[in-house]
């Protein structure tokens, strides 16, 4: 009997990037186990990735290529070969090219955050198709934006040094379930004395086990960030310092937050006066006793109409206090841009035709897009469509339009993937891909600073390939003859990185490979003598950037679209708000099918409030049905007070084909989109609730 122990990486969207140990004996991977000298993973895995092999070796894995046979949406395949699968695409392709290749539009997301199997080679094979772009909004580009517009960049407060901050605010997130181990150094912190406080609608299981809960509103994160600072700068909680040297429009702040009031505060968000100020005052005494004060702000709070503006907002808070002075204070919201990565390199934007127009979907609104025709505003009708790390028709909002679209008899739809989604039971060609066990990639993070390596641990499985060779066998087939769809998955590797970026110190692909993960060289305070990535310099409270763009250069409140006090004529009909986070053992529409996970889920669940289902003659069990005018699912109640009066919330997300009514909270979601970055605001709706 052979066994080996190979190194590899968690590829899912979450923070954490775990260091993998992958187990294997005789070919087979046997176990994947948390990498016990990484500094992040420290030997713990979630629920969910301790399972793995469940995943790999599910009985329903993709193996082969198929054709479609019924009718689409039915799921009805027959095998075919590769040589024919690829044929097909590609003729499809040049045909479509050959009228318009904006008509052909790529869709993904983060299946897999990998660079290679991401959209290394992908990218390359849509630029040099003169393919749409997709703009990758469903997740983070509100907030994203909204932060580098206050910070320049998307850096902040390293994971590494949570256990050395005395009061940690977890706004917007439940670590437990989706930030595991930055929820580990928290405790770490408790122990040695950190008060916890979680801002969040729903008393999550996060929320639980913090000293204090505040259960605002949806969509009043920025109201609530504003009368902080109203607080800090009437009581004078602030470091003077600090403001002076490195921030800018500090005097124009003030003026704007004197208008928002404890008071008006606590009737903005549906809490109390004193709340707001005595977190204002736990925030800013613990700065000048000298301590570390952190906010961990997760992506929760963006998915509004005003989500950049609230992320911007809170993304203030830490230079009024000087927070940044301390290596465990500041705010994190992502990491991403501590990594040099070599996008131009990977990628290849320089292949798209010269002098071809250029367009742009945003894979937020894909259900009204593949149901538009050609125009002179929108250009020509998507006519094909490569679907590869996502299941938009259970993960994009306003999913009954999304199902429409992608039902479109003359739309050609190739979907990559592991399993037969309810996205791929509309394919017109299914290819199977490898999963993270059985290929090669690189990786970055948005919760930690490490560089890390994944290494294949099995031999594909079946036909499966790497996302990265089908786009190279599809490259051939269309005629591409650039030498960068030759490249090897090492090869791209190993210039994935910027090696004269001074973050980057020793990268070497081979080395990396064998010790599995590399930290990037950043300051350990990365703010704490100022330095922004700002057009200033400093941390922009006035920023001119966002005055040219067309938005409000100061902090300010953005109401949600649908709530009873922005809309009570909505709210008379629809009076509950809804929130839809993710549930424990799911990862978005990942591991939904992994039975063990599914079991322990139950079934979809929506918590009600008591005295939400007495109005409605609604018991815990009750099947209900949460409805308005987008569309409805049925869930079972759970009565509970974790769930706020006037909120209901359905933990998510489910595949449709495994719920039973075939839908999921997707249906009543919408399209409409966030005040800055295009993001969608699945947070952001009124529904009524009614006993099935």
């Amino acid at each position: 009997m052979s066994s080996e122990i190979v190194r590899a990486v968690c590829p899912h969207d979450c923070p954490d990037t775990c260091a993998l140990l992958v187990h294997v004996e005789d070919g087979k991977a046997i176990a994947v186990k948390g990498d016990p000298e990484h500094p992040t993973t420290a030997g713990v895995l979630c629920t969910k990735v301790s399972r793995y092999t469940e995943r790999t070796y599910h009985a329903d894995r993709l193996l082969y290529p198929q054709k479609r046979t019924g009718k689409k949406g039915e799921g009805k395949f027959e095998r075919i070969s590769w040589e024919e699968a690829l044929n097909i695409i590609s003729d499809k392709l040049k045909t479509v090219a050959s009228k318009d290749p904006l008509a052909i539009l790529p869709y993904s997301y983060a299946g897999t955050m990998g660079l290679l199997q991401g959209d290394g080679m992908a990218q390359r094979f849509f630029h040099k198709i003169g393919a749409s772009f997709l703009d990758r909004t469903i997740c983070a580009t509100a907030g994203g934006v909204g932060y580098k517009y206050t910070l320049g960049s998307r850096i902040g407060t390293d994971t590494e040094q949570t256990q050395n901050a005395r009061l940690i605010l977890i706004w917007g997130g439940n670590p437990i379930a989706s930030n595991l181990h930055f929820w580990m150094r928290v405790q770490e912190a408790k122990r040695n004395g950190a008060k916890l406080i979680a801002i969040d609608p729903y008393r999550s299981l996060t929320a639980e086990k913090c000293h204090q809960h505040i259960a605002l509103l949806p969509g009043t994160d920025a109201a609530l960030a504003l009368g902080l600072m109203h607080v800090l700068i009437a009581e004078d909680l602030l470091d003077h310092d600090y403001i002076a040297q490195h921030t800018l429009g500090f005097e124009q702040l003030s003026q704007r937050v004197a208008e928002w009031t404890p008071e008006r505060v606590a009737a903005t968000c549906g809490i109390t006066a004193e709340e707001v100020i005595q977190l204002a005052r736990d925030y800013g005494h613990c700065v000048q006793r000298g301590e570390a004060s952190l906010i961990r702000m997760n992506y929760g709070v963006q998915r509004v109409h005003g989500g950049g503006m609230a992320v911007r907002n809170i993304a203030c808070l830490p230079a009024l206090v000087g927070a940044w002075r301390h290596a465990a204070g500041g705010v994190q919201l992502s990491l991403s841009d501590a990594f040099p990565k070599n996008v131009s390199y990977l990628q290849r934007p320089d292949l798209f035709p010269q002098g071809q127009p250029r367009r742009t979907i945003n894979m937020s609104t894909i259900g009204d897009d593949l149901l538009k025709q050609s125009s002179a505003e929108f250009g020509s009708k998507i006519d094909a469509v490569i679907v590869y790390n996502s299941n938009p028709v259970a993960v994009a909002p306003q999913s009954a339009t999304v199902a429409q679209g992608f039902a479109r008899e003359d739309l050609f739809t190739v979907v990559i993937e592991h399993f037969q989604t309810d996205t791929a039971d509309y394919a017109d060609i299914l290819l199977p891909a490898t999963t993270q066990l059985e290929h090669t990639d690189v990786h970055t993070t948005y919760g930690h600073l490490y560089m890390m390596a994944n290494n294949p641990a099995i031999a594909p499985l079946g036909e499966a390939k790497p996302n990265s060779e089908i786009f190279r066998l599809l490259g051939k087939k269309m005629g591409f003859d650039d030498t960068c769809f030759d490249e090897s998955d090492d090869e791209m590797a190993s210039q994935a990185f910027h090696k004269n970026d001074e973050r980057a110190i020793h990268f070497d692909w081979a080395s990396l490979k064998k010790t599995g993960w590399q930290k990037v060289n950043v300051k350990p305070a990365p703010f704490a003598e100022g330095g922004f990535a700002t057009p200033s310099g400093k941390c922009e409270f006035y920023s001119e950037s966002m005055r040219k763009d067309g938005f409000d250069p100061l902090p300010t409140y953005i109401p949600p679209y649908e709530s009873v006090a922005a809309n009570p004529q909505l709210g008379a009909r629809f009076p509950l708000a809804m929130i839809s986070p993710p549930a424990r053992n799911f990862l978005n529409s990942t591991f939904v099918n992994v039975q063990s996970l599914r079991d322990t889920e139950g079934v979809p669940h929506l918590d009600i409030h008591p005295d939400d289902a007495t109005f409605r003659q609604i018991n815990d069990g009750d099947q209900v049905r949460i409805f308005n005018d987008r569309g409805s699912f049925v869930a079972v109640a759970r009565v509970t007070d974790k769930a706020r009066q006037g909120l209901v919330v359905g933990l998510s997300i489910w595949w449709k084909k495994l719920a039973s009514d075939h839908k999921n909270a997707n249906e009543v979601t919408s399209q409409q989109l966030t005040d800055m970055g295009g993001g969608p605001t699945f947070y952001d709706l009124l529904v009524q609730v009614e006993k099935a």
